[in-house]
């Protein structure tokens, strides 16, 4: 295991730039790595995911590309956009599991992990994955040979937590969270298997390549 300051989320943001880059072809469709802060206190800032700084990329994109430089273009490219919402998730603590739910709980050692939906109280406040999109990260992940399982953020009324994803939800994308468990997380000191690390980066350079 690995213990360090800002696992959440350098765990993340390190493995996805690291997919990015070791890829060895260019992909058959456009691959961006976006990197923001703030998420912690809102995704706020013009470096935080609230900004209009990824959407005007993708204007530029398109309009560099010629395929249009109007709003309707840039909508419509990002409605048929598939994302990987890099964020970690809570790993199960057996010294206060009163706080999970054992069946759904994401655990150290078991691979890159998805959480269909995040929220607080169950769903409130977050992206909630569809099941098509679901299935075909799923079939991705194991053509691949990526280890991977899914979880929810603790218990109901007594976990939760919240990422980026609604807000690139809001766009039309496809977008579904993932990452590495992490025990300990926002303590000065957090804990995560290096073994989900490694899949964290497969599974992203899979995805990369859908």
């Amino acid at each position: 295991m690995l213990l360090g300051y800002g696992h959440d989320d350098r765990s993340c943001s390190y493995s996805s730039l690291r997919a990015q880059l070791a890829l060895s072809e260019p992909p058959a469709r456009t691959a961006l790595t976006i990197l923001v802060d703030k998420e912690e206190i809102g995704s706020v800032g013009a470096t935080g995911m609230q900004s209009r700084f990824f959407e005007n990329v993708v204007a530029e994109l398109l309009a560099l590309t010629g395929h249009g430089d109007g709003t309707l273009a840039l909508r419509r490219c990002l409605m048929g956009s598939n994302m990987l919402s890099s964020d970690v998730s809570a790993g199960f603590d057996p010294s206060f599991a009163s706080a999970f739910e054992p069946k759904n709980s994401a655990y150290l050692g078991r691979g890159l992990t998805f959480n269909k939906y995040t929220g607080a109280r169950g769903k409130a406040g977050s992206n909630d994955a569809d099941a098509e999109y679901m299935a075909r990260i799923r079939a991705c992940m194991d053509a691949h040979d990526v280890a991977w399982q899914t979880a929810e953020l603790g218990k109901v009324d007594q976990g939760g937590g919240g990422t980026i994803a609604y807000i690139l939800a809001g766009y039309g994308i496809h977008v579904i969270d993932c990452g590495v468990p992490v025990l300990s997380m926002h303590a000065p000191w957090e804990v995560i298997s290096k073994a989900d690390l490694y899949e964290a980066y497969r599974g992203y350079q899979a995805f990369l390549t859908m």
